[in-house]
Protein backbone atom coordinates (compact mmCIF):
# COMPACT_ATOMS: atom_id res chain seq x y z
CA UNK A 1 0.00 0.00 0.00
CA UNK A 2 1.32 3.55 -1.07
CA UNK A 3 1.52 6.27 1.14
CA UNK A 4 -0.79 8.41 -0.52
CA UNK A 5 -3.37 5.64 -0.34
CA UNK A 6 -2.64 4.84 2.99
CA UNK A 7 -3.90 8.89 3.79
CA UNK A 8 -6.79 8.57 1.68
CA UNK A 9 -7.88 4.81 4.16
CA UNK A 10 -7.04 6.80 7.08
CA UNK A 11 -8.89 9.90 5.99
CA UNK A 12 -12.03 7.55 4.88
CA UNK A 13 -12.25 6.49 8.34
CA UNK A 14 -11.96 9.43 9.88
CA UNK A 15 -15.00 10.65 7.37
CA UNK A 16 -17.51 7.65 8.22
CA UNK A 17 -15.99 7.49 11.57
CA UNK A 18 -17.47 11.32 12.15
CA UNK A 19 -20.87 10.45 10.40
CA UNK A 20 -21.17 7.29 12.82
CA UNK A 21 -20.52 9.56 15.51
CA UNK A 22 -23.22 12.33 14.37
CA UNK A 23 -25.72 9.64 14.63
CA UNK A 24 -24.66 7.87 17.65
CA UNK A 25 -24.91 10.75 19.21
CA UNK A 26 -28.28 12.36 18.02
CA UNK A 27 -29.73 8.65 18.85
CA UNK A 28 -28.01 9.40 22.01
CA UNK A 29 -29.75 12.88 22.43
CA UNK A 30 -33.22 11.00 22.04
CA UNK A 31 -33.44 8.75 24.41
CA UNK A 32 -36.54 8.20 25.85
CA UNK A 33 -38.13 10.25 22.65
CA UNK A 34 -41.49 8.14 22.05
CA UNK A 35 -41.70 9.84 18.66
CA UNK A 36 -37.70 9.27 17.03
CA UNK A 37 -36.72 6.12 15.40
CA UNK A 38 -33.66 4.92 15.78
CA UNK A 39 -31.08 5.37 12.95
CA UNK A 40 -28.38 3.55 11.71
CA UNK A 41 -24.71 4.32 10.97
CA UNK A 42 -24.23 1.76 8.36
CA UNK A 43 -20.68 1.73 6.27
CA UNK A 44 -20.92 0.90 2.29
CA UNK A 45 -19.06 0.39 -0.42
CA UNK A 46 -19.42 2.73 -3.38
CA UNK A 47 -19.10 1.33 -7.10
CA UNK A 48 -15.66 3.47 -7.04
CA UNK A 49 -14.30 1.36 -4.09
CA UNK A 50 -14.76 3.76 -1.59
CA UNK A 51 -16.38 3.37 1.93
CA UNK A 52 -18.75 5.80 3.05
CA UNK A 53 -21.56 5.72 5.69
CA UNK A 54 -25.43 5.55 4.66
CA UNK A 55 -28.02 6.11 7.76
CA UNK A 56 -30.69 3.25 8.09
CA UNK A 57 -33.98 3.73 10.27
CA UNK A 58 -35.22 1.56 12.27
CA UNK A 59 -38.58 1.34 10.18
CA UNK A 60 -41.48 -1.69 11.45
CA UNK A 61 -44.10 -0.75 8.90
CA UNK A 62 -45.96 -3.27 10.35
CA UNK A 63 -45.73 -3.16 13.71
CA UNK A 64 -46.46 0.72 13.32
CA UNK A 65 -49.87 -0.31 11.81
CA UNK A 66 -50.73 -3.20 14.79
CA UNK A 67 -49.85 0.17 16.65
CA UNK A 68 -52.22 2.64 15.10
CA UNK A 69 -54.65 -0.52 15.64
CA UNK A 70 -54.29 -1.04 19.04
CA UNK A 71 -53.77 3.25 19.90
CA UNK A 72 -57.36 3.45 18.38
CA UNK A 73 -58.97 0.13 20.25
CA UNK A 74 -57.57 1.63 23.41
CA UNK A 75 -58.69 5.43 22.89
CA UNK A 76 -62.30 4.22 22.48
CA UNK A 77 -62.58 1.89 24.88
CA UNK A 78 -60.81 4.89 27.64
CA UNK A 79 -63.49 7.14 26.20
CA UNK A 80 -66.36 5.42 26.34
CA UNK A 81 -65.58 4.22 29.85
CA UNK A 82 -65.08 7.51 30.78
CA UNK A 83 -68.84 8.97 29.77
CA UNK A 84 -70.16 5.41 31.57
CA UNK A 85 -68.10 6.45 35.14
CA UNK A 86 -69.41 10.01 34.83
CA UNK A 87 -73.50 8.50 34.97
CA UNK A 88 -72.53 6.13 37.37
CA UNK A 89 -70.99 8.66 39.53
CA UNK A 90 -74.05 10.77 38.92
CA UNK A 91 -76.16 7.98 40.24
CA UNK A 92 -73.87 7.86 43.56
CA UNK A 93 -70.80 5.07 42.07
CA UNK A 94 -70.66 1.78 42.62
CA UNK A 95 -72.79 1.41 45.28
CA UNK A 96 -75.29 4.08 43.30
CA UNK A 97 -77.08 5.43 46.33
CA UNK A 98 -78.30 8.35 44.38
CA UNK A 99 -80.52 6.48 42.35
CA UNK A 100 -83.97 6.59 41.30
CA UNK A 101 -84.55 2.45 42.57
CA UNK A 102 -83.20 3.23 46.00
CA UNK A 103 -85.43 6.49 46.52
CA UNK A 104 -88.37 4.08 44.96
CA UNK A 105 -87.36 1.39 47.94
CA UNK A 106 -87.92 3.83 50.57
CA UNK A 107 -91.31 5.42 49.31
CA UNK A 108 -92.19 2.03 49.55
CA UNK A 109 -91.08 1.62 52.91
CA UNK A 110 -92.82 4.60 53.73
CA UNK A 111 -96.09 4.27 52.64
CA UNK A 112 -96.02 0.83 53.90
CA UNK A 113 -95.48 2.04 57.47
CA UNK A 114 -98.47 4.93 56.81
CA UNK A 115 -100.45 1.75 56.04
CA UNK A 116 -99.71 0.69 59.22
CA UNK A 117 -100.87 3.77 61.47
CA UNK A 118 -102.58 6.13 58.29
CA UNK A 119 -104.22 8.63 60.97
CA UNK A 120 -100.46 10.02 61.85
CA UNK A 121 -99.70 12.94 59.61
CA UNK A 122 -96.13 12.86 60.05
CA UNK A 123 -95.75 9.74 58.35
CA UNK A 124 -97.90 11.11 55.38
CA UNK A 125 -95.06 13.83 55.49
CA UNK A 126 -92.72 11.37 55.13
CA UNK A 127 -94.32 9.50 51.87
CA UNK A 128 -94.48 12.91 50.93
CA UNK A 129 -90.52 13.54 51.69
CA UNK A 130 -89.71 10.36 50.02
CA UNK A 131 -91.54 11.06 46.58
CA UNK A 132 -89.92 14.46 46.48
CA UNK A 133 -86.37 12.44 46.70
CA UNK A 134 -87.61 10.26 43.70
CA UNK A 135 -88.37 12.80 41.72
CA UNK A 136 -85.37 14.88 42.59
CA UNK A 137 -83.68 11.94 41.66
CA UNK A 138 -85.55 11.46 37.78
CA UNK A 139 -84.91 15.29 37.07
CA UNK A 140 -81.34 15.25 38.68
CA UNK A 141 -80.23 11.89 36.64
CA UNK A 142 -81.81 13.59 33.44
CA UNK A 143 -79.29 16.40 33.58
CA UNK A 144 -76.62 14.14 33.85
CA UNK A 145 -77.54 12.10 31.04
CA UNK A 146 -77.92 15.55 29.36
CA UNK A 147 -74.34 16.94 30.27
CA UNK A 148 -73.01 13.61 28.81
CA UNK A 149 -74.59 14.54 25.83
CA UNK A 150 -73.64 17.66 26.09
CA UNK A 151 -70.00 16.92 26.66
CA UNK A 152 -69.37 14.54 23.95
CA UNK A 153 -71.16 16.97 21.63
CA UNK A 154 -68.27 19.91 22.09
CA UNK A 155 -65.51 17.15 22.68
CA UNK A 156 -66.57 15.75 19.06
CA UNK A 157 -66.63 19.19 18.00
CA UNK A 158 -62.76 20.11 19.10
CA UNK A 159 -61.18 16.74 17.90
CA UNK A 160 -63.02 16.70 14.46
CA UNK A 161 -60.91 20.28 15.05
CA UNK A 162 -58.02 18.32 15.70
CA UNK A 163 -58.32 16.08 12.95
CA UNK A 164 -58.69 18.30 10.12
CA UNK A 165 -55.50 20.01 11.30
CA UNK A 166 -53.30 16.94 11.63
CA UNK A 167 -54.60 15.84 8.51
CA UNK A 168 -53.14 19.14 6.99
CA UNK A 169 -49.94 18.86 8.79
CA UNK A 170 -49.55 15.45 7.58
CA UNK A 171 -50.32 16.48 3.91
CA UNK A 172 -47.32 18.64 3.91
CA UNK A 173 -45.00 16.08 6.00
CA UNK A 174 -45.94 13.66 3.24
CA UNK A 175 -45.63 15.16 0.27
CA UNK A 176 -41.76 16.01 2.05
CA UNK A 177 -41.29 12.99 2.39
CA UNK A 178 -42.17 11.89 -1.01
CA UNK A 179 -40.40 14.80 -2.72
CA UNK A 180 -37.38 13.63 -0.92
CA UNK A 181 -37.24 10.31 -1.40
CA UNK A 182 -37.89 10.57 -5.26
CA UNK A 183 -34.30 12.61 -4.89
CA UNK A 184 -32.63 10.13 -2.78
CA UNK A 185 -32.49 12.30 0.10
CA UNK A 186 -32.88 11.12 3.96
CA UNK A 187 -36.38 11.94 4.64
CA UNK A 188 -35.83 10.33 8.19
CA UNK A 189 -36.84 13.34 10.32
CA UNK A 190 -39.91 13.94 8.37
CA UNK A 191 -40.94 10.58 8.68
CA UNK A 192 -40.59 10.27 12.33
CA UNK A 193 -42.48 13.06 12.33
CA UNK A 194 -45.10 10.96 9.90
CA UNK A 195 -45.69 8.47 12.27
CA UNK A 196 -46.09 10.79 15.09
CA UNK A 197 -49.14 12.40 13.20
CA UNK A 198 -50.48 9.26 12.48
CA UNK A 199 -50.69 7.65 16.23
CA UNK A 200 -52.09 11.10 16.86
CA UNK A 201 -54.52 10.84 14.37
CA UNK A 202 -55.61 7.06 15.46
CA UNK A 203 -56.22 7.57 18.88
CA UNK A 204 -59.35 10.46 17.27
CA UNK A 205 -60.63 7.62 14.34
CA UNK A 206 -59.55 4.07 13.47
CA UNK A 207 -56.82 4.03 10.57
CA UNK A 208 -55.30 1.69 8.21
CA UNK A 209 -52.47 2.43 6.37
CA UNK A 210 -51.47 1.93 2.54
CA UNK A 211 -48.22 2.07 1.10
CA UNK A 212 -47.30 3.34 -2.12
CA UNK A 213 -44.47 4.76 -4.70
CA UNK A 214 -42.02 6.90 -2.56
CA UNK A 215 -42.53 6.36 0.78
CA UNK A 216 -46.03 8.06 -0.14
CA UNK A 217 -48.70 6.78 2.60
CA UNK A 218 -52.50 6.25 2.51
CA UNK A 219 -54.77 6.03 5.46
CA UNK A 220 -58.58 4.65 5.11
CA UNK A 221 -61.17 4.60 8.26
CA UNK A 222 -61.42 1.18 9.50
CA UNK A 223 -64.99 1.21 7.66
CA UNK A 224 -62.97 1.64 4.32
CA UNK A 225 -63.37 5.67 3.61
CA UNK A 226 -60.21 7.81 2.82
CA UNK A 227 -59.04 9.74 5.50
CA UNK A 228 -56.11 11.08 3.22
CA UNK A 229 -55.07 9.75 -0.16
CA UNK A 230 -52.28 12.94 -1.72
CA UNK A 231 -54.97 15.55 0.04
CA UNK A 232 -57.22 15.11 2.88
CA UNK A 233 -60.36 14.53 3.01
CA UNK A 234 -62.99 17.08 4.45
CA UNK A 235 -64.06 16.27 8.32
CA UNK A 236 -67.69 18.00 9.45
CA UNK A 237 -69.37 18.68 11.50
CA UNK A 238 -71.90 21.10 13.30
CA UNK A 239 -72.22 20.90 16.99
CA UNK A 240 -75.51 20.81 19.46
CA UNK A 241 -74.90 23.35 22.24
CA UNK A 242 -78.29 22.63 24.07
CA UNK A 243 -79.14 19.02 25.07
CA UNK A 244 -82.59 17.80 25.85
CA UNK A 245 -84.67 14.37 25.24
CA UNK A 246 -85.82 15.30 22.48
CA UNK A 247 -82.15 16.86 20.72
CA UNK A 248 -80.51 14.34 18.22
CA UNK A 249 -76.96 15.25 17.48
CA UNK A 250 -75.58 15.90 14.18
CA UNK A 251 -73.96 13.25 12.40
CA UNK A 252 -69.76 13.66 11.81
CA UNK A 253 -68.69 13.20 8.38
CA UNK A 254 -65.49 11.72 6.84
CA UNK A 255 -65.62 12.43 3.09
CA UNK A 256 -69.20 12.75 3.26
CA UNK A 257 -69.79 9.28 4.78
CA UNK A 258 -71.16 9.31 8.75
CA UNK A 259 -69.07 7.86 11.41
CA UNK A 260 -70.85 5.30 12.96
CA UNK A 261 -71.26 4.34 16.35
CA UNK A 262 -69.59 1.64 18.69
CA UNK A 263 -71.19 -1.04 19.80
CA UNK A 264 -71.47 -2.64 23.14
CA UNK A 265 -69.80 -2.16 26.45
CA UNK A 266 -66.66 -3.96 24.51
CA UNK A 267 -67.31 -1.33 22.15
CA UNK A 268 -66.17 -1.96 18.39
CA UNK A 269 -65.46 1.40 17.85
CA UNK A 270 -62.16 2.76 16.66
CA UNK A 271 -60.58 5.74 17.87
CA UNK A 272 -62.59 8.32 20.65
CA UNK A 273 -64.75 9.84 17.96
CA UNK A 274 -66.91 6.86 17.34
CA UNK A 275 -66.99 6.19 20.98
CA UNK A 276 -68.27 9.87 21.27
CA UNK A 277 -71.09 9.35 18.60
CA UNK A 278 -71.92 5.89 20.66
CA UNK A 279 -71.85 7.86 24.26
CA UNK A 280 -73.91 10.60 23.05
CA UNK A 281 -76.32 8.70 20.17
CA UNK A 282 -76.69 5.23 21.84
CA UNK A 283 -75.80 4.68 25.75
CA UNK A 284 -77.07 7.84 27.36
CA UNK A 285 -80.40 8.10 25.04
CA UNK A 286 -81.10 4.79 25.87
CA UNK A 287 -80.56 5.47 29.85
CA UNK A 288 -82.65 8.64 29.26
CA UNK A 289 -85.27 6.68 27.82
CA UNK A 290 -85.01 3.74 31.00
CA UNK A 291 -85.72 7.57 33.08
CA UNK A 292 -88.46 8.77 31.37
CA UNK A 293 -90.78 4.94 31.42
CA UNK A 294 -89.90 4.94 35.69
CA UNK A 295 -91.39 8.75 35.32
CA UNK A 296 -93.79 7.21 33.67
CA UNK A 297 -95.04 4.20 35.28
CA UNK A 298 -94.84 6.08 38.44
CA UNK A 299 -97.83 8.84 36.96
CA UNK A 300 -99.54 5.85 35.94
CA UNK A 301 -99.19 3.65 39.12
CA UNK A 302 -100.45 6.80 41.59
CA UNK A 303 -103.12 7.74 39.44
CA UNK A 304 -106.71 8.73 40.46
CA UNK A 305 -109.69 8.51 39.05
CA UNK A 306 -112.98 9.91 40.51
CA UNK A 307 -115.96 8.07 42.74
CA UNK A 308 -117.16 6.42 39.66
CA UNK A 309 -113.69 4.91 38.86
CA UNK A 310 -113.68 7.03 35.27
CA UNK A 311 -111.35 10.46 34.28
CA UNK A 312 -107.98 9.12 35.17
CA UNK A 313 -105.97 12.23 36.44
CA UNK A 314 -102.01 12.58 37.74
CA UNK A 315 -101.96 11.69 41.43
CA UNK A 316 -99.23 12.08 43.30
CA UNK A 317 -97.15 12.35 40.76
CA UNK A 318 -97.91 14.40 38.18
CA UNK A 319 -96.13 17.10 34.95
CA UNK A 320 -96.70 19.84 33.12
CA UNK A 321 -98.89 17.81 30.70
CA UNK A 322 -101.53 17.23 33.16
CA UNK A 323 -102.21 13.23 31.77
CA UNK A 324 -101.84 10.26 32.71
CA UNK A 325 -99.14 8.76 29.29
CA UNK A 326 -100.06 6.12 27.39
CA UNK A 327 -99.19 3.06 28.99
CA UNK A 328 -95.91 1.31 27.36
CA UNK A 329 -95.25 4.69 24.98
CA UNK A 330 -91.86 6.55 25.83
CA UNK A 331 -92.95 10.08 26.92
CA UNK A 332 -89.63 12.01 25.92
CA UNK A 333 -88.09 13.80 28.68
CA UNK A 334 -90.86 13.27 30.99
CA UNK A 335 -88.11 12.54 33.90
CA UNK A 336 -87.04 16.37 33.46
CA UNK A 337 -90.72 17.18 34.05
CA UNK A 338 -92.42 14.85 36.72
CA UNK A 339 -93.18 16.21 40.14
CA UNK A 340 -94.82 15.97 43.43
CA UNK A 341 -98.18 17.13 43.15
CA UNK A 342 -98.67 20.16 45.07
CA UNK A 343 -101.51 19.35 45.93
CA UNK A 344 -99.72 16.82 48.54
CA UNK A 345 -96.89 19.19 49.66
CA UNK A 346 -97.32 21.45 52.57
CA UNK A 347 -95.20 23.80 51.66
CA UNK A 348 -97.02 24.59 48.77
CA UNK A 349 -100.50 24.75 50.94
CA UNK A 350 -101.36 20.90 50.25
CA UNK A 351 -102.44 18.40 52.48
CA UNK A 352 -99.93 14.84 52.67
CA UNK A 353 -103.23 13.20 54.31
CA UNK A 354 -104.86 13.21 50.32
CA UNK A 355 -102.58 10.43 49.84
CA UNK A 356 -105.07 8.54 52.33
CA UNK A 357 -107.66 9.97 51.42
CA UNK A 358 -108.16 11.20 47.95
CA UNK A 359 -109.14 14.17 46.01
CA UNK A 360 -105.99 15.38 44.87
CA UNK A 361 -107.72 16.19 41.96
CA UNK A 362 -110.63 17.60 43.56
CA UNK A 363 -114.09 16.70 45.78
CA UNK A 364 -114.76 14.39 43.09
CA UNK A 365 -112.11 12.14 43.67
CA UNK A 366 -112.20 12.24 47.66
CA UNK A 367 -112.69 8.07 48.56
CA UNK A 368 -112.22 8.69 52.24
CA UNK A 369 -115.72 9.92 52.45
CA UNK A 370 -115.99 9.96 55.64
CA UNK A 371 -112.36 10.71 56.88
CA UNK A 372 -111.82 8.09 58.85
CA UNK A 373 -108.49 7.85 60.41
CA UNK A 374 -107.78 3.84 59.51
CA UNK A 375 -108.67 3.93 56.21
CA UNK A 376 -106.06 2.09 53.87
CA UNK A 377 -107.60 1.29 50.90
CA UNK A 378 -105.48 3.63 48.90
CA UNK A 379 -102.45 3.77 50.38
CA UNK A 380 -102.23 -0.61 49.83
CA UNK A 381 -103.83 0.35 46.36
CA UNK A 382 -100.25 2.47 45.97
CA UNK A 383 -97.83 -0.01 47.57
CA UNK A 384 -99.48 -3.13 45.41
CA UNK A 385 -99.03 -1.02 42.09
CA UNK A 386 -95.24 -0.15 43.17
CA UNK A 387 -94.87 -4.01 43.11
CA UNK A 388 -97.36 -4.37 40.10
CA UNK A 389 -96.49 -5.44 36.92
CA UNK A 390 -97.02 -2.84 33.85
CA UNK A 391 -95.74 -2.45 30.25
CA UNK A 392 -92.87 -0.66 29.11
CA UNK A 393 -91.47 0.40 25.91
CA UNK A 394 -88.61 -2.04 24.38
CA UNK A 395 -87.24 1.17 23.45
CA UNK A 396 -85.87 1.09 27.04
CA UNK A 397 -83.72 -1.88 25.88
CA UNK A 398 -85.24 -3.52 29.47
CA UNK A 399 -87.50 -6.23 29.95
CA UNK A 400 -91.11 -4.78 28.46
CA UNK A 401 -93.18 -6.19 31.62
CA UNK A 402 -92.05 -5.50 34.98
CA UNK A 403 -92.83 -3.80 38.58
CA UNK A 404 -91.94 -0.08 38.92
CA UNK A 405 -89.32 -1.41 41.46
CA UNK A 406 -88.02 -4.02 39.53
CA UNK A 407 -87.68 -2.32 35.95
CA UNK A 408 -85.58 1.13 38.02
CA UNK A 409 -83.53 -1.77 39.85
CA UNK A 410 -82.90 -3.50 35.81
CA UNK A 411 -81.68 0.18 34.82
CA UNK A 412 -79.40 0.06 37.49
CA UNK A 413 -77.80 -3.19 36.28
CA UNK A 414 -78.35 -2.19 33.06
CA UNK A 415 -75.79 0.34 33.21
CA UNK A 416 -73.61 -1.60 35.44
CA UNK A 417 -73.10 -4.34 33.14
CA UNK A 418 -72.36 -1.80 30.18
CA UNK A 419 -69.56 -0.10 32.73
CA UNK A 420 -68.08 -3.66 34.30
CA UNK A 421 -68.02 -4.98 30.48
CA UNK A 422 -65.95 -1.27 29.51
CA UNK A 423 -64.02 -1.80 32.32
CA UNK A 424 -62.68 -5.21 31.93
CA UNK A 425 -62.09 -4.45 27.84
CA UNK A 426 -60.18 -1.19 28.77
CA UNK A 427 -58.01 -3.20 31.27
CA UNK A 428 -57.80 -5.49 28.01
CA UNK A 429 -56.90 -3.26 25.78
CA UNK A 430 -54.57 -1.21 27.58
CA UNK A 431 -52.67 -3.96 28.02
CA UNK A 432 -52.78 -4.69 24.51
CA UNK A 433 -51.79 -1.31 23.75
CA UNK A 434 -48.94 -1.53 26.16
CA UNK A 435 -47.33 -4.80 24.77
CA UNK A 436 -48.04 -3.50 21.12
CA UNK A 437 -46.10 -0.32 22.00
CA UNK A 438 -43.00 -2.02 23.79
CA UNK A 439 -42.52 -4.76 20.69
CA UNK A 440 -42.75 -1.42 18.24
CA UNK A 441 -40.04 0.21 21.16
CA UNK A 442 -38.06 -2.67 21.45
CA UNK A 443 -37.60 -2.13 17.09
CA UNK A 444 -37.37 1.40 17.01
CA UNK A 445 -36.73 3.15 19.98
CA UNK A 446 -32.83 4.28 21.24
CA UNK A 447 -31.20 1.56 23.16
CA UNK A 448 -28.78 3.69 25.24
CA UNK A 449 -26.70 0.52 26.06
CA UNK A 450 -25.71 -0.23 22.33
CA UNK A 451 -25.27 3.56 21.48
CA UNK A 452 -22.55 4.02 23.94
CA UNK A 453 -21.11 0.68 22.81
CA UNK A 454 -21.65 1.40 19.47
CA UNK A 455 -19.73 4.98 20.21
CA UNK A 456 -16.96 2.98 21.75
CA UNK A 457 -16.36 1.00 18.43
CA UNK A 458 -16.52 4.30 16.73
CA UNK A 459 -13.75 5.61 19.53
CA UNK A 460 -11.61 2.27 18.37
CA UNK A 461 -12.21 3.12 14.49
CA UNK A 462 -10.96 6.59 15.14
CA UNK A 463 -7.68 5.62 17.20
CA UNK A 464 -6.86 3.04 14.58
CA UNK A 465 -6.81 6.01 11.88
CA UNK A 466 -5.20 8.46 13.90
CA UNK A 467 -2.53 5.35 14.23
CA UNK A 468 -2.24 5.12 10.76
CA UNK A 469 -1.42 8.57 10.19
CA UNK A 470 0.68 9.01 12.77
CA UNK A 471 2.65 5.79 11.18
CA UNK A 472 2.09 7.67 7.58
CA UNK A 473 4.05 11.04 9.00
CA UNK A 474 6.74 8.98 10.78
CA UNK A 475 7.77 7.05 7.10
CA UNK A 476 7.24 10.39 5.45
CA UNK A 477 9.78 12.19 7.86
CA UNK A 478 12.05 9.05 7.56
CA UNK A 479 11.75 9.81 3.74
CA UNK A 480 12.73 13.11 3.69
CA UNK A 481 15.34 12.23 5.78
CA UNK A 482 16.93 9.99 3.41
CA UNK A 483 16.08 12.32 0.86
CA UNK A 484 18.50 15.37 2.85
Amino acid sequence: MSLASSLNTANSIFRNTSQQTAVVSTNIANDGNQNYVRRQPVVVQTVYGATTTQNERSQQTALLRQLSSSTSQESAQTTLLEGLTTLSDALGGNKYELSTSTYLANLQSSLQSFAAAPGEYALASTVVTDAIDVVNSLNNSTAAVQDVREKADAQIAQQVESLNKLLAEFKTVNDTVVSMTATGDDPSNYLDRRDTLLKEISGIVGVSVNMRENSDMVLYTTDGTTLFETDPREVTFTRTYTYDSTVTGNPIYIDGTPVRAGVGGNTDANGSLAALVQLRDEVAPTFQTQLDEVARGLIEAFAETDAGGVNELPGLFTWPGGTVPATGTVQPGLAALIQVNPAVRSDSGGDPMRIRDGGINGPGYVRNTDGASGYTDLINAYVDALSAERSFSADADLKTTASILSFSSNSIGWLEELRSNATTANENKTALYERTFQTYSSKTAVNLDEELSLLLDVEQSYKAAAKLVSTVDEMLKAVLEMAG
